[in-house]
C-alpha cells in the first residue's frame, strides 16, 4: 500500500474519530438540556462513566446510521415524498432509542418525543463536522460534488462512445506567461508542470494596449474588443461612464460586439459561461455578470449561487474556507507590516472579504458548476478564475501570498480533470489568462499625488491636499456587490460626470485617460495647448509617466514623451524614444487604439524600467494591468498537444481577437475529429507521448538564443513570504514566439525559481 493511500486512510480515520467525539459532547449537553432524556443510572454515575455511555450512545447511532438508514431508505423509495420527509424524522428517532437501548446497563433512556429532537441535533452536527473536515480533503469533496452533478444534471443530448470531445476552457485570470513558468518550474503548480512536460504546449500571447479582462475576454468570447480603450473611459456622445466590470455597461458592450460580428459568440453550439463579465452566446450561464440584472430561471447573476448554497454540505464548507481566509488575508497583511515590504498598498476595510469572496466564494460556485457541465457532457465550457488577479493587486504578482493561490488554483484543475475522466465525452482542456500583471510602487506613493492631481495642476486648477484613492480595478470587487444585488461602482452618484466640473481623469492600471466633457468632440493637441497650455509638456515631461498620446490636427494624433519626444501616430517605430522600453508590438498597439470612436482625449501610459521591470499605477494596486509594460502584456496558452498550433511560422499571437480565432477553430477541429495527433480522442492529462521538450523535431528548453537564461533576474530581496525582487532584470519584453520554435516549457522540476520551492506540492491548503 502506497504512502499516498496510506495518508488518505489516516485521513479518513481521523475524520471518524473527531465526528465520534462531536457527537459525544452534542450528546452530553443534550442530556443535560432536555427532560425525560439520560445517559445515568437512577443512582447517578461519575463524569467518566457518563461520557463513556455518551460515547456509547454516540457511535451505536453513528453506526446504524451508516448501516441501516441506506436500506431503509432503499425500502422506502416508493413512498411519496411527502410522506416520506414526514417519515424521516420518526425513523431517525427510532434509531437513536435502538442506539441508546444497546448501551450496556440501560443507562440510556429517552421518550419518543425527546427521541426524535435528539436524533435531529445529531445529524445535523456530525454532517456538519463531516463536511468540515472534508474542506482539506478534495478527494472527498470531488466524490460529493460527483453525486451532486449526477443527481442534478441530465446528461446532454448525443453523447456517449464515440462522441466528439469536448472543450474546456479554464481562464486563470491575471496569470502571466512567466509568473505561470515560475510557478511551475518552483513546484508551486504541480499539476500544470506534469500538463506541460507531457500532455500540453505552453506559449505566451501579447494583449492589446487595454491589458485588462473587460477587453480581452470580450475578444475571447465574442471576436473583437473594438472601441474598448480601457478598463474604464468616458463616452462624450453619451455621457456615460464606461466600467467593465459593471453589469449595465458589460451588457453594452456584449451587444456591441454581437452587432459588430454578426455571431453569438464563442458557445453559442451547447455552451456554458461560468463566472465570466460576458456569456459567449452560451445557453448556460452562472455568474455572468452581463446577465445579472435579468430575471428569469437559469440567468440571474445568482443563480449560480443558489444551485452551489441550497446543499448545506456546500455552504459549510465554502463557509469554513471564507473564515479561514479572513484570518489568512489579516496574517499576511501584518506579517508584511512588520517585515515592512515595500511597496504595499492599504489591505483593510472591505479587502479582506473582497479577497474572500474571489478566492473561495467564486472559486467554489464556478468549480462546482464546472464539474457538473462537464459530468452532463457539455460541448464547451468557459470559465474564469479570478482568485490570483485579486490576491496579486495587493501583495504582488510574485508575492508568497499569491504563489499559495495558485497553488490552490492547480488544485483546483487537477479536480475538475478528475471529473473529466468520468464525464460522458472525452474532454480537451485548454488553459489560458486574459493578462498579466506588472509590479511596482503606486504613482501616487512615488511621487505624493494622483494622475488626477497632475492633470488638474496642469491645466492650472486647484488640487485637493487630501489624498484621493482611484477605485480599484479589481474583477472581484463589483461581482461581490452584483452577488448581493448592492449597487455597483459609479452607480449610486450616476454615470454621467457633471458637464464644466473639469477633466475627468479615470485609471486602468497604469493606462490613464483624461477627457473633458464640455467638448463634444476627440480635443486636438492645439485645442488642448490653447486651452491649458502647460498641460501637455507636464504630463509627458514627468518621470513617472512613459508617452501621451493626442489627436493632433497637423499629425492626425502625436505620441509626446519626455525630452521633448514627439512622432505622429503613423510614423510611430517600436524602437523609437520611450517606447524602446516596451518592447515590441507597441506602436502598433497604439495605432490601433487611436483609431476607437471613444479613444480619450489624452491616453496616458506610467513609465515602465526594463531594469527593474516595475510600473507605477494610477491606482491602489502594486500589482497593475491595463496598460503597456511589463508582465501585464504577456498572457499565456496552454492546450493538449493534439490540436493544432496556435500560430504559424511568421510569429506569434498579437491581440485577444487572434486568440479567439484559434479558440474557434479548436472547437471546429473538434466536431470535425481533427487532430494534429490523429484521432479524436480526449487532450486530457496523460493522453500525450511527448516529453514537452521537443516539437516539430525542434529543442525547446525556454532560454534565449544566445544561450544565456531568459530573465538574467537578480536574487537579493525574494524567498520572502509576501515581498517581491528588489531588482529583477529581464529583457524589456519577450515576443510571443511561435510555440512550435522556442517557447514550449521544458519537464519542470523542483528549481529556486522565483517563487518558493514546494517541497512536494501545494504550499496551502483551505482550512
Amino acid at each position: 500500500m502506497g504512502v499516498g493511500r496510506w495518508k488518505s486512510v489516516g485521513g479518513a480515520a481521523l475524520r471518524v474519530v473527531v465526528v465520534w467525539a462531536v457527537s459525544t459532547l452534542t450528546l452530553l449537553l443534550l442530556a443535560g438540556a432536555l427532560p425525560d432524556f439520560q445517559l445515568q443510572s437512577d443512582d447517578g454515575d461519575s463524569a467518566t462513566r457518563t461520557a463513556v455511555t455518551a460515547a456509547w450512545g454516540a457511535g451505536a447511532f453513528g453506526l446504524l446510521g451508516a448501516l441501516v438508514w441506506p436500506l431503509v431508505v432503499r425500502a422506502l423509495l416508493l413512498v411519496p415524498a411527502l410522506v416520506l420527509g414526514v417519515l424521516v424524522f420518526f425513523l431517525n428517532g427510532s434509531l437513536l432509542l435502538l442506539a441508546l437501548w444497546l448501551i450496556p446497563d440501560g443507562r440510556g433512556e429517552a421518550d419518543p418525543q425527546n427521541a426524535v429532537v435528539v436524533a435531529a441535533v445529531m445529524s445535523a452536527v456530525a454532517s456538519a463536522t463531516s463536511t468540515a473536515l472534508a474542506v482539506r480533503d478534495d478527494e472527498a469533496y470531488g466524490r460529493r460534488l460527483y453525486r451532486l452533478a449526477g443527481r442534478r444534471r441530465r446528461t446532454a443530448a448525443g453523447t456517449g462512445p464515440g462522441t466528439p470531445p469536448g472543450t474546456l476552457f479554464l481562464q486563470l485570470d491575471g496569470v502571466g506567461h512567466d509568473v505561470l513558468r515560475d510557478a511551475m518550474d518552483a513546484g508551486t503548480m504541480p499539476t500544470l508542470a506534469a500538463w506541460a512536460g507531457t500532455t500540453h504546449r505552453l506559449a505566451p500571447w501579447r494583449t492589446d494596449w487595454s491589458s485588462q479582462t473587460g477587453a480581452s475576454q470580450l475578444a475571447l468570447l465574442h471576436g473583437t474588443n473594438h472601441d474598448v480603450p480601457a478598463f474604464r473611459w468616458y463616452e462624450k456622445d453619451t455621457g456615460r461612464l464606461m466600467v467593465c466590470n459593471r453589469p449595465a455597461s458589460a451588457v453594452e458592450l456584449q451587444r456591441r460586439a454581437a452587432a459588430r460580428t454578426g455571431g453569438p459568440g464563442l458557445l453559442a453550439e451547447d455552451g456554458a459561461s461560468r463566472g465570466n463579465l460576458f456569456g459567449g452566446g452560451a445557453e448556460q450561464l452562472a455568474l455572468v455578470l452581463s446577465v445579472s440584472a435579468r430575471r428569469g430561471p437559469g440567468t440571474r447573476s445568482r443563480a449560480g449561487y443558489f444551485a452551489y448554497f441550497r446543499d448545506p454540505a456546500n455552504a459549510t464548507r465554502t463557509a469554513v474556507s471564507f473564515a479561514a481566509e479572513l484570518v489568512r488575508e489579516t496574517g499576511q497583511a501584518l506579517a508584511a507590516r512588520l517585515r515592512g515590504d515595500a511597496p504595499r498598498v492599504p489591505r483593510g476595510g472591505a479587502y479582506p472579504f473582497v479577497r474572500a469572496f474571489a478566492t473561495v466564494v467564486e472559486r467554489d460556485v464556478v468549480v462546482a458548476a464546472v464539474l457538473g457541465d462537464v459530468l452532463a457532457g457539455r460541448t464547451a465550457v468557459y470559465a474564469d478564475l479570478v482568485a490570483y488577479d485579486e490576491v496579486a493587486h495587493h501583495s504582488g504578482p510574485r508575492s508568497g501570498d499569491a504563489a499559495k493561490v495558485l497553488a490552490r488554483l492547480d488544485r483546483s484543475v487537477e479536480l475538475i480533470a478528475k471529473a473529466a475522466a468520468h464525464a460522458p465525452r472525452p474532454y480537451r482542456i485548454v488553459l489560458l489568462s486574459d493578462h498579466g500583471q506588472s509590479f511596482g510602487e503606486t504613482f501616487e506613493s512615488a511621487y505624493g499625488l494622483t494622475l488626477r492631481d497632475l492633470v488638474r495642476a496642469g491645466c492650472g486648477l486647484p488640487v485637493s491636499r487630501r489624498a484621493r484613492h482611484s477605485a480599484s480595478g479589481a474583477e472581484a470587487r463589483n461581482a461581490l456587490r452584483s452577488a448581493l444585488h448592492r449597487p455597483v461602482e459609479g452607480e449610486r452618484r450616476g454615470e454621467r460626470p457633471a458637464r464644466g466640473a473639469g477633466p475627468v481623469v479615470l485609471a486602468s492600471g497604469n493606462l490613464g485617460l483624461v477627457s473633458f466633457p464640455d467638448v463634444s468632440h476627440r480635443m486636438s493637441r492645439e485645442e488642448i495647448d490653447q486651452r491649458y497650455p502647460g498641460l501637455l509638456r507636464t504630463l509627458a515631461g514627468h518621470p513617472g509617466i512613459g508617452f501621451v498620446l493626442v489627436r493632433s490636427e497637423r499629425h492626425g494624433s502625436v505620441v509626446l514623451g519626455g525630452d521633448g519626444f514627439e512622432s505622429p501616430v503613423d510614423e510611430l517605430a517600436d524602437g523609437a524614444g520611450p517606447l524602446a522600453a516596451f518592447g515590441p508590438g507597441t506602436a502598433a498597439a497604439i495605432r490601433r487604439t487611436d483609431t476607437f470612436p471613444h479613444v480619450a482625449d489624452i491616453m496616458v501610459n506610467s513609465m515602465y524600467d526594463p531594469e527593474t521591470d516595475r510600473v507605477h499605477a494610477f491606482e491602489d494596486q502594486i500589482g497593475s494591468h491595463g496598460g503597456l509594460g511589463g508582465g501585464q502584456s504577456e498572457a499565456f496558452l496552454m492546450w493538449p498537444r493534439e490540436l493544432s498550433s496556435p500560430v504559424g511560422e511568421a510569429g506569434g499571437l498579437v491581440g485577444a481577437e487572434a486568440v479567439h480565432r484559434v479558440l474557434r477553430r479548436w472547437l471546429a477541429e473538434a466536431r470535425e475529429g481533427e487532430t494534429r495527433g490523429g484521432g479524436p480522442g480526449g487532450g486530457g492529462p496523460g493522453g500525450g507521448e511527448t516529453d514537452g521538450r521537443e516539437a516539430d523535431g525542434r529543442e525547446e528548453d525556454g532560454r534565449e538564443e544566445d544561450g544565456r537564461e531568459e530573465d538574467g533576474r537578480e536574487e537579493d530581496g525574494e524567498g520572502g513570504d509576501g515581498g517581491e525582487p528588489r531588482a529583477r532584470r529581464r529583457p524589456a519584453h519577450r515576443p510571443a514566439v511561435a510555440a512550435d520554435s522556442a517557447q514550449e516549457s521544458p519537464p519542470h522540476s523542483q528549481t529556486d525559481g522565483r517563487f518558493p520551492v514546494a517541497g512536494g506540492g501545494p504550499p496551502d491548503e483551505d482550512g
